[in-house]
């Protein structure tokens, strides 16, 4: 039985000081950080996306951060991979591994070890589901995969598209299960009182 990799993982939503929490404990406990965000792994989204500066690193080596462009597509698939090779890499070194981001699913699919459907992108066809309103592409759905219909949200247009991608790909979108898992977390949760997320929040945007 392999010896599981401990690492920190640190989430809550934006605004709630997880960067900052990560930098102290990577001080405190000689390790490197890796942002689970999925916009902060994309280069030139900084404004509203609480992406950390160089500043407030404070020579903190940070992984997942100005990844791809804007133009390009980053699915959890490549967070997965991405957050595994850093992961191994930043353990070889002896240092801690910190996981710090707001993207659940994303965390969800490294420290649970989730197999996630390995289907490309198909351009042509999101092209002609895009122009389609929720309800028919709902309904192109419940044709494909039943199944999977009764348990997606009929109002998250992206998730519906990919899951008629996978749907027309595989026949059916496969449930989502977890391999042995890799890693032992410690799990540290942040939150805010509304009114002071809120305020945060909106200095991030002024």
């Amino acid at each position: 039985m392999k010896t599981k990799i401990p690492i920190i993982v640190i989430l809550g939503p934006t605004a709630t000081g997880k960067s900052d929490l990560a930098v102290k404990l990577a001080k405190e406990f000689d390790g490197e950080v890796i942002s689970a965000d999925s916009r902060q792994v994309y280069k030139g989204l900084d404004i509203g996306t609480g992406k950390i500066t160089k500043e407030e690193m404070r020579g903190t080596p940070h992984h997942g951060i100005d990844v791809v462009s804007p133009e390009e597509r980053f699915t959890v698939i490549d967070f997965k991979n991405l957050g595994e090779k850093s992961i191994k890499e930043i353990h070889s070194r002896g240092k801690l591994p910190i996981i710090c981001g707001g993207t659940g699913f994303y965390i969800s699919s490294l420290i649970d070890n989730v197999e996630l459907p390995d289907v490309e992108p198909n351009t042509k066809l999101r092209e002609e589901l895009e122009i389609k309103n929720d309800f028919e592409l709902f309904k192109i759905l419940e044709e494909l995969d039943p199944k999977k219909a009764l348990n997606i949200d009929k109002n998250n247009k992206r998730k519906i598209i990919r899951a008629i991608e996978i749907a027309q790909k595989l026949g059916s979108v496969p449930p989502l299960k977890s391999s042995d898992e890799k890693y032992k977390p410690v799990i540290i949760g942040l939150n805010l009182q509304k009114d002071k997320l809120k305020e945060r929040i909106l200095n991030r945007l002024n």
